[in-house]
């Protein structure tokens, strides 16, 4: 069959040594379609560790192919899905977990197209990680906000340096410091499940009007791990980051010291990786605010 594969996703599986895969896609994309009686569309361009194809079921239902690169494990979005359970991600409507292949709900635009008031979005934002947040015991196989926090703590001192030090070593201390304080304060008892990653492109409108989210990483952590990507969000709004904070805490009842410190680790890695792949100007907006702020 005739596959329609964005550059990106090329690029990165061309770039990680994999063009066998990329040369096997094809057969496994048919293989998948006749399995599960699914009539074939166009890819959506994006994203670069997945692929992601709109598909129609046997009965008309519009719904996405989403097949993992090599290194990009889908399960843990297969589990948060299965547990969300359409109340405020995507629903989950199939997966091959053998195959990295997950067959999804089809949601519409993405908010970021359809709201244009920038500030509005965060409230948004916040009222759909409000609907998925529930409880997660240890039993249910994501990593935790602590593992999350240890990790960056772990890969930002060297990332900063292959950066080039994009950010002061102050700003750099600061967010060493909150991870540290935010992977002591985990707690296995309250728990929640969250998305990982929430902004603008990654929530989509649902046929009811509502928004659900995409794409979650997944982890088991306390709220304010979520809110603060929405802290993160928009660095060129030009808004009072404290100010927020505090909102986002009074909407939530989340302690706003918590979220303050997961949004400069969100601000902080994701500014130094944006640098490290010359994604600009994001990274160069999330620094330029760190390094304000931490002056």
């Amino acid at each position: 069959m005739s596959l329609d594969i964005p550059d990106q996703v090329r690029q990165k599986v061309v770039a990680d040594g994999n063009q066998s895969w990329l040369d096997e896609l094809p057969g496994m994309v048919d293989s998948l379609a006749q399995e599960w009686s699914l009539r074939i569309g166009s890819s959506f361009a994006g994203g670069h560790a997945a692929l992601a194809v709109a598909v129609t079921t046997v009965d008309g239902t519009p719904a996405v192919l989403k097949i993992g690169v090599p290194g990009h494990d889908v399960g843990p979005e297969a589990t948060v899905l299965r547990l969300a359970n359409g109340g405020a991600c995507a629903k989950l409507l199939r997966a091959d977990l053998g195959r990295q292949a997950l067959l999804l709900e089809r949601l519409g635009a993405p908010m970021f197209d359809i709201v244009a008031d920038r500030a509005s979005r965060h409230d948004l934002l916040c009222e759909v990680a409000v609907r998925l947040w529930r409880p997660v015991g240890p039993d249910i196989d994501l990593p935790t906000g602590a593992t999350l926090a240890a990790q960056y703590a772990d890969r930002l001192p060297e990332l900063w340096e292959q950066a080039g030090r994009p950010c002061s070593p102050a700003t750099l201390a600061d967010a060493l410091s909150c991870m540290h304080r935010r992977r002591v304060a985990h707690d296995d008892r309250t728990a929640v499940l969250v998305h990982g990653d929430i902004h603008e492109m990654n929530a989509l409108q649902a046929s009811d009007g509502s928004y659900k989210l995409i794409d979650p990483a997944g982890l088991r952590a306390e709220p304010a791990c979520d809110l603060g990507t929405i802290v993160r969000c928009t660095p060129d709004l030009g808004d009072d980051l404290r100010a927020r904070t505090v909102r986002l805490a009074s909407r939530t009842g989340v302690d706003a010291t918590a979220i303050w410190e997961w949004g400069t680790i969100h601000r902080v890695f994701s500014g130094v990786y944006a640098t490290s792949i010359n994604f600009q100007p994001f990274g160069h907006q999330l620094l330029t605010e760190a390094d304000r702020l931490t002056a």
